[in-house]
């Protein structure tokens, strides 16, 4: 065996999690609400439906909800382009039935997160119609990022950088003033330099937390604090820099600490104390451990292994990493696979390693073709391998269902703005998040009473929970067995590697004796002693297969 990997906390830790601790080592659920359950029959899922689901959540044995945005919005960015941050989307619901979910949830014992985005607004938040109607330099204006453009009457963009979503960053507003959208044109960037900014967002967090949010996710962490301090370079100049540390023009600066350390200071003033996380894209990992301080968001969002190959080294690689920057940081680690900006990871496996996958797409997933029986069996043991280490794991609605990307949805139904703004050469977003299979009939199985608002294929049928729950070998079946012995094995954040296993498995064992071991090669491997209480596929004549992950536990 090799050195023992523990957190801070470690010797503190009980196989329980209290009150004030509970994230360190949850499972966490995130729903994407338009696409969840629809109650009303308008087509997009809602709060309603959410409420009506808790049971499935409860009994899939979930400890925390994720809900993305279900804020007022015009969808020009799936519900990140938010209208009004403390209020509800009507076409989602209200705020008593936003309250009533929150007490749902709180009855079956589930914490709630919701997402908070707070790189920018949407351009029909009440400030931005302000800002536009004012004059160049004005306070309205200062919430905002305004440049004047370059020539003699600003009519060429401050810069050419181009945004997130394709296409320019700048956008004129036709006085000489042009003002930065790192997305889409809908959602000018906040400067948070402003303290009216500052103090509105610390209202915003209040706001939810005084309503029983538990928690927060916090998107494009990294982007809040910008230099535009002139001159600006070109987006060719930007990409050369090689710039420290905390001094890129707009990701990642130094800066961007303060307004997290400010936002603690609300969190911990509840008891128990807020949570955070942060969907945080850096350039290491060290800059990442930074937004997981306790003094800071206290987490932050881990995508080695979403972007990891299936390989044994790679996936040993990434966890020691991680592990090793908890210690650091205090925090615990986050584990995740699939969410709602990404081709699902049953897909991703299923495709040969090195695919382009904006390529794939563009071919509606035909070229190549995928593996489906693969890429779900090494989905399911990638899984199993996550919820077995120390820190929490976030699953992605539907990844219980083993549902697969929506590659082929045509071009008119798409509503990422990625499409548009890329001139069609990108199909962005929205394969992963067609709405769920609830039964095995229906005109949106289930999701509704109505059409769903992006179709699902008529394979989602037989992927249903109506369906999977009559199988015992389904993939929603093995997702709530490994949650229960999940739950019923935590303990003590830390793992002590194998030092004999072969060189195409990753072996570990945690506190109390129990085993987790993953075979990433071709050939079956033998299991080690103990009594097998979970597996990702079955284990015949006492071996591991190929893609497979077991959880053995000490003979009585």
């Amino acid at each position: 065996m090799s050195e023992l990997l523990a957190t801070d906390a470690a010797d503190s830790a009980g196989a329980r999690l209290d009150e004030a601790s509970w994230w360190r080592q949850a499972v966490v659920y995130q729903i994407y609400p338009r696409s969840f359950a629809d109650a009303n029959g308008d087509g997009i899922g809602d709060l309603r439906g959410i409420t009506s689901r808790v049971e499935y959540l409860r009994e899939l044995g979930v400890d925390a909800v994720w809900l993305s945005p279900f804020y007022p919005s015009a969808l020009a960015d799936g519900g990140y382009d938010v209208d009004d941050y403390r209020d509800v989307d009507p076409k989602i619901g209200t705020l008593a039935e936003f309250d009533e979910m929150v007490a749902a949830l709180k009855a079956a014992r589930i914490k709630l997160v919701v997402d908070i985005v707070p790189n920018h607004t949407s351009d029909r938040h009440a400030w931005f119609p302000e800002a536009l109607a004012a004059a160049p330099g004005s306070p309205e204006r200062d919430r905002y990022v305004f440049r004047r453009g370059e020539g003699p009457n600003g009519e060429r963009p401050p810069s050419d950088w181009t945004a997130n979503f394709g296409g320019p960053a700048w956008e004129p507003v036709g006085d000489g003033q042009w003002y930065l959208h790192m997305f889409a044109p809908e959602q000018p960037d906040l400067n948070w330099e402003n303290p009216e900014v500052r103090a509105d967002f610390l209202k915003t967090l209040r706001f939810w937390a005084d309503r029983g949010v538990d928690g927060f996710r916090v998107d494009v962490a990294h982007g809040l604090a910008k230099d535009l301090t002139p001159p600006l370079p070109s987006q060719a100049e930007l990409d050369a820099e090689n710039l420290p540390d905390g001094m890129h023009r707009f990701q990642d600066r130094d800066e961007v600490h303060e307004i997290y350390k400010e936002w603690r200071e609300v969190f911990d003033s509840y008891d128990p104390p807020r949570t955070a996380v942060a969907e945080a894209w850096v350039d290491s990992a060290p800059r990442r451990a930074r937004y997981a301080s306790p003094e800071g968001l206290g987490q932050a969002f881990n995508f080695d292994l979403l972007l990891a190959a299936w390989d044994a080294a790679e996936f040993r690689e990434v966890i020691e990493e991680n592990l090793a920057l908890s210690r650091t940081s205090g925090a615990s680690s986050t584990w995740v696979f699939s969410n709602h900006d990404v081709v699902r990871h049953a897909t991703r496996y299923a495709l040969p390693a090195g695919t382009d996958l904006k390529a794939w797409l563009r071919t509606d997933g035909t070229d190549p073709k995928p593996d489906v029986e693969r890429g779900l069996r090494r989905a399911r043991a990638a899984t199993l391998l996550a919820l077995a280490l120390p820190g929490s794991t976030y699953v992605y609605q539907g990844e219980e269902l083993g549902l697969p990307e929506v590659a082929d949805l045509p071009p008119e139904v798409l509503q990422d703005p990625t499409w548009v703004r890329s001139g069609g050469t990108r199909k962005g977003r929205d394969g992963c998040r067609v709405p769920l299979p609830w039964t095995t009939n229906g005109p949106s199985l289930g999701f509704g009473p109505g059409s769903a608002h992006l179709p699902q294929p008529a394979r989602f049928a037989e992927l249903s929970v109506e369906h999977q729950r009559a199988d015992d070998t389904s993939t929603l079946a093995f997702y709530t067995r490994a949650l229960a012995e999940r739950r019923r094995l935590q303990t003590a954040e830390s793992l002590e590697w194998a030092q004999d296993a072969p060189a195409d498995v990753v072996a570990f064992t945690r506190p109390g004796g129990w085993t987790s071991i993953t075979n990433f090669g071709t050939d079956p491997v033998p299991l080690p002693a103990g009594r097998v209480v979970v597996s990702s596929a079955p284990l015949p004549d006492g071996q591991l297969p190929a893609d497979t992950t077991a959880w053995l536990v000490p003979e009585a």
